[in-house]
């Protein structure tokens, strides 16, 4: 299980699974389902499509290519699922 995986091995269309934070409850993340796309504003470059959102794909990102591997990181973190 890779962290942060080079986002280049990234096409679009692939679905990922990334850590989402609440943005009302700061102290709740989940492992969210997102699409890979092309960034609208950089057609170059990719992004990752959640919850109506376009956020550009970097390698700072935690991505994971399958749920299992998410849950696995996220209770490594975490602690709970």
């Amino acid at each position: 299980m890779e962290i942060n995986q080079e986002y280049t091995s990234y096409n679009p269309g692939d679905v990922v699974y990334v850590f989402y934070r609440n943005p009302h409850i700061q102290n709740v993340a989940n492992i969210q389902e997102a699409a890979v796309v092309k960034n609208p504003e950089n057609p170059n470059e990719l992004a990752i499509f959640l919850y109506e959102t376009y956020y550009p794909l970097t390698n700072e990102m935690a991505i994971y290519s399958s749920e299992a591997d998410a849950l696995n990181a996220f209770e490594q973190y975490f602690g709970y699922e």
